[in-house]
């Protein structure tokens, strides 16, 4: 890891042991919990708020926002969930898996600041099946909070009570997005739910729910204790705080790093990442993993936050940062994005259904040419429209983007 930049959710990184609730305690553990239970459940929404925090899944939402949507949707509900979406299933990113083995702690702290802040009862941590060592840390880290009080009945001897259970996905890339990962929870096929509502107005069991991402999570309990100043003063004036950023391809230093919003691509590949791999060229990169966007090597100097992503037209997605270099066959990279949406489809709505085989023949099996490159533009931008989930809304995002910056490359390759 690198000092020279600030750490926020991997501070505790080989300092604690993962196994340990007494060693994640002698370093400040649920410290700013108990602050916030000391603390109305609006003033901790509103510190939230005023941090700026925003998911680190893919959306960007603003965490505050969303806290206070989920208590206000109904505010005269007894019952409320809060689940963390371990299911990390985006191609590129390995950084929820990261945290979940070295600091299950503060994402159990995150979750009970933020149940607490809604006044929920009842939470759920969704993990993706393959996890087996998240899992095990998970599940461990779990059963030592109801030992130490930090789960259960009246916590800490307070009138706040909440439970957590620990819900194994079956490793379908659509429970990744929320409502689909709600039907999951209770059981159904993971099927995408029509929008509105949303789950802070009826989500799990049709009962508001507040779903963050295990990084988001992660933010919640140094936000608390260090407050939302000294959170806010970290990043872009619209995007606060740190990123973990997953870093592969024909790079030296591949791997996850915690950096501040705002630095450039540049930074990210030759200071951080050490440079390409003799032999080597930067050629552009993926950003935000197979749901994501292309860029080529003009961007290289574009600072990696949500505003200035945007308005190029790119993402940033889960910060999964895919390198490409001079030997990369694009034409086969992007049929494998495609065949991969093809794959994780769940086939309920028949543009998604339909338009990602159309894509997937239509790039392998044909001798590509600029009408063809505007036929599948077409078929993307309409199961963008008509697809009920970001699946089969998502193709558009990295067919678009690699048509627009390497679509001389692509051609070629029809010749």
């Amino acid at each position: 890891m690198n000092s020279k930049y600030p750490k926020v959710v991997l501070k505790n990184f080989g300092i604690i042991d993962p196994f340990s609730i007494d060693s994640y305690i002698q370093n400040g553990g649920f410290e700013a919990f108990k602050k916030a239970l000391k603390l109305n459940r609006i003033d901790v929404i509103d510190e939230i708020k005023k941090s700026g925090l925003r998911g680190r899944g893919g959306a960007g939402f603003f965490t505050g926002l969303k806290q206070n949507y989920t208590i206000s949707s109904c505010e005269e509900c007894t019952e409320r969930f809060v689940i963390c979406n371990a299911d990390e299933g985006e191609p590129g990113t390995f950084k929820d898996k990261l945290i979940m083995e070295n600091d299950p702690f503060v994402i159990i702290e995150g979750i009970l600041i933020s149940a607490y802040a809604i006044d929920a009862t009842k939470g759920f941590i969704y993990i993706r099946g393959e996890y087996d060592k998240s899992i095990q840390v998970i599940q461990n880290a779990i059963d030592q909070a109801y030992e130490k009080g930090f789960l259960g009945k009246k916590i800490l001897n307070t009138n706040f009570s909440f439970d957590i259970e620990l819900f194994l996905g079956a490793g379908s890339y659509l429970c990744g997005e929320e409502l689909t990962l709600i039907e999951s929870l209770e059981g159904k096929r993971g099927y995408p739910r029509i929008k509105p509502p949303f789950p802070a107005e009826k989500g799990l069991w049709n009962k508001p729910t507040l779903i963050n991402n295990v990084e988001t999570f992660s933010n919640i309990p140094y936000i608390i204790q260090n407050g939302s100043e000294w959170f806010s003063s970290i990043g872009t004036s619209e995007s606060k705080g740190t990123k973990l950023f997953c870093l592969s391809g024909n790079i030296k230093n591949t791997g996850v790093y915690e950096l501040p919003f705002g630095i450039s691509l540049r930074e990210i590949v030759y200071d951080i990442g050490g440079g390409m791999l003799p032999g080597y060229e930067f050629k552009g990169a993926i950003l935000g993993g197979a749901a994501g966007t292309f860029v080529n090597d003009n961007f290289i100097d574009v600072p990696m936050a949500f505003e200035t992503l945007k308005s190029i037209g790119a993402t940033l997605g889960s910060g999964a940062i895919i390198v490409i270099d001079q030997k990369t066959n694009l034409l086969k990279l992007l049929i494998n994005i495609i065949e991969f949406f093809k794959h994780e489809s769940c086939g309920k709505c028949v543009p998604c259904r339909i338009g990602t085989t159309l894509i997937y023949n239509k790039l392998k099996y044909n001798k590509l040419t600029e009408n063809e490159f505007n036929w599948i533009l077409e078929q993307s931008e309409y199961m963008a429209r008509t697809s009920l989930c970001p699946l089969g809304q998502s193709p558009i995002l990295p067919v678009k983007s690699a048509i627009k910056y390497f679509k001389k490359e692509l051609l070629a390759y029809g010749k």
